[in-house]
């Protein structure tokens, strides 16, 4: 008897894991594209994360108004988006895309009106996103979103930035809710030092750990940390990825 009540509690624990710090609720908002279909003007974006095909984001990707941006917070987050009530422009039977915020999507200048501005949401996602679920020539489109979980391949990587004066590290690669919060790091011969959030997923520290092993500490936005042991060797150098073993 006890080992037939064990297997529903079973998997309600996998269900509440697998949902744990996600809305499954849709939520309203409209959405564009920027670039051309083989990713143009989508590197290089607000988040820092630079080559998003070297980084394993490739086109799956979207900028964030300002509402959902969070000034870079948001960075890394992942969201399910599909066309809806535009039987015009929607492709019928699209479905949804996942895609993850990369990209920072600017309010139009001198108050003036955009898609972009505060407090509207929207998505401008790459242009081979928009079109798995719109007509291009549609432009604009109304879209439901929900966070959801991200899903990347391999372990959170670290790329080490800075100079022997100050450590910038580009945190990326991310699983689980995405969006990273918090991050401390720990040399070989230190105690755990805050990090904090310099721009987009970079976080910087103003410590010297030059010659020292690196381990670090890093937390989502749902509350889960993970300490990433020893990730750099002593003869860890700047401009060097490494790759955290484990993921969220």
């Amino acid at each position: 008897m006890a080992s037939r009540q064990l297997i529903p509690l079973v998997l309600i624990f996998m269900v509440a894991k697998v949902f744990a710090g996600l809305d499954v609720n849709w939520y309203d908002a409209h959405a564009t594209f920027y670039g051309d279909m083989k990713g143009g003007e989508t590197m290089q974006g607000a988040c820092g994360y630079g080559d998003l095909f070297q980084q394993g984001y490739g086109l799956a990707t979207t900028a964030l108004s300002a509402a959902l941006f969070n000034d870079g917070l948001t960075c890394g987050a992942c969201y399910e988006i599909k066309c809806v009530n535009d039987p015009q422009w929607c492709i019928k039977g699209a479905g949804s895309v996942i895609v993850t915020a990369t990209n920072f999507c600017p309010s139009a200048p001198g108050g003036q009106s955009g898609w972009c501005n505060p407090p509207q949401k929207h998505f401008d996602l790459s242009m081979p996103m928009f079109t798995k679920l719109a007509y291009y020539k549609a432009g604009i489109i109304p879209v439901q979103y929900r966070r959801t979980t991200c899903v990347k391949q391999g372990g959170v990587k670290f790329q080490i930035k800075g100079n022997p004066n100050f450590d910038l590290v580009l945190v990326y690669n991310v699983g689980g809710a995405g969006d990273v919060i918090n991050i401390k790091i720990k040399g070989s011969s230190t105690g755990w030092i805050q990090m904090s959030r310099n721009w987009g997923q970079n976080w910087q520290a103003g410590t010297v750990l030059k010659g020292q092993s690196l381990s670090f500490q890093v937390t989502v936005s749902d509350g889960t940390m993970i300490e990433f042991d020893n990730v750099a060797p002593p003869n860890w150098q700047f401009g060097q990825t490494y790759d955290g073993g484990k993921n969220f």
